[in-house]
């Protein structure tokens, strides 16, 4: 289990930074036959990314919310994110291919939605958390006096600690 960190905490990122949110949501509980394949498609392919480090992946946080299971990815660039997605020697291709397949036999009874943000600024805090979301895909460091509110950390584009495109 990761620890706690006391204090006041933001990230650090320079260079091109893309967030990238996918989902599944579940129309007919009752198809597992259907979505059950896709549910177990995401860990392989976040496994075969986050071994390779020349994928692009900066990080990624799994979460549930309303209809289904989604991911929040973080890389480092839009290029590596659409290549992975098109290589037909990565998991992305293959798995996409067999739920277009399963779709069609039973329309609407799963559906997959993603949302591709590239961001050219960005702000984060976090007091008395795990490192999670954009601070454990790039790197934790405290948040300096002069950048204790969110408008200052957001509005200074050049501080190290919320910087993330040049």
């Amino acid at each position: 289990m990761s620890t706690i960190t006391s204090g006041r905490m933001t990230h650090r990122h320079d260079g091109e930074l893309v967030a990238f949110h996918i989902g599944m949501q579940i129309n007919r509980p009752w198809r597992v036959d259907l979505w059950w394949p896709a549910f177990l498609a995401m860990p392989r392919m976040l496994r075969e990314l986050s071994e390779d480090p020349e994928s692009g992946l900066l990080g990624y946080q799994l979460l549930f919310g309303r209809g289904g299971p989604y991911v929040v990815q973080y890389w480092d660039s839009i290029d590596k994110l659409y290549a992975y997605a098109s290589d037909r020697e990565r998991q992305h291709r293959p798995a996409w291919a067999e739920f277009n397949r399963r779709a069609r036999a039973v329309p609407g009874a799963v559906g997959i939605w993603h949302e591709t943000l590239q961001v050219s600024r960005a702000e984060s805090m976090y007091v008395a958390t795990r490192t999670m979301g954009l601070a454990a895909a790039t790197e934790a460091v405290p948040v300096e006096r002069r950048h204790d509110r969110a408008a200052a950390r957001y509005a200074d584009g050049t501080t190290p600690a919320t910087r993330v495109a040049a």
